[in-house]
C-alpha cells in the first residue's frame, strides 16, 4: 500500500537523503583533500563571495549532515551555482547520474599523467584507441581494479 505522506520516516523520504549525500559529494570532489577542505565557515564564505547569495555555516552543516530538511528554491539554487551543477542535480537521478560521471572524469584528470596519457591519445585512430582501451583494461584486471563501462563505446572505423 502506498505511503499517504502522513507519519513518513527518513527512509520514505529518499529526496532528503539523496540531497544529503549529492551535497556532500559535491564538497568532497571540490575539495578532495581532506586535510585542506574549509570547514562550514570558509564554505559559507566562499559560497558569498562567488554567488552574492547568503546560506549560513549551520546551514550548510544541518543539509550535509541531513540535520536540516527545509532548503529553498532559492538556497538550492545557490549552491548549484557555486558547485557548477545544475539545480536539477538535487533533485532528478537522472541528472545527478549524468553530472557525477562527468565530476569522475574531471577528478581523473586532475591526475598529471592521466590527463598526459589523455592528451597523448588525441589524434590516434580508432583502432589504435581501442587497442589502448584494451591495454588499460588489462592492466586493471592486472591490479584487481574493478571494470570500467565504456559509455556508447564507438563501433570500429567510427570517427567520434
Amino acid at each position: 500500500m502506498p505511503s499517504t505522506g502522513s507519519a513518513r520516516g527518513e527512509d520514505d523520504r529518499p529526496l532528503l537523503l539523496q540531497l544529503e549525500q549529492r551535497l556532500t559529494k559535491l564538497i568532497d570532489t571540490l575539495y578532495p583533500d581532506e586535510r585542506t577542505r574549509p570547514g562550514y565557515a570558509r564554505l559559507a564564505k566562499e559560497i558569498r563571495e562567488t554567488t552574492g547569495g547568503t546560506i549560513s555555516a549551520t546551514y550548510l552543516w544541518e543539509l550535509a549532515t541531513g540535520k536540516k530538511r527545509n532548503i529553498t528554491l532559492e538556497q538550492l539554487d545557490i549552491l548549484a551555482q557555486f558547485f557548477g551543477v545544475p539545480p536539477e542535480y538535487f533533485l532528478n537521478d537522472e541528472v545527478s547520474e549524468r553530472v557525477n560521471a562527468q565530476l569522475t572524469l574531471a577528478t581523473a584528470l586532475r591526475d598529471t599523467k592521466i590527463r598526459s596519457l589523455a592528451l597523448r591519445a588525441d589524434g590516434l585512430s580508432p583502432a589504435s584507441l581501442d587497442a589502448l582501451l584494451t591495454m588499460v583494461d588489462e592492466a586493471r584486471k592486472l591490479q584487481n581494479l574493478s571494470a570500467v563501462s565504456h559509455p556508447n563505446p564507438p563501433a570500429a572505423g567510427s570517427h567520434d
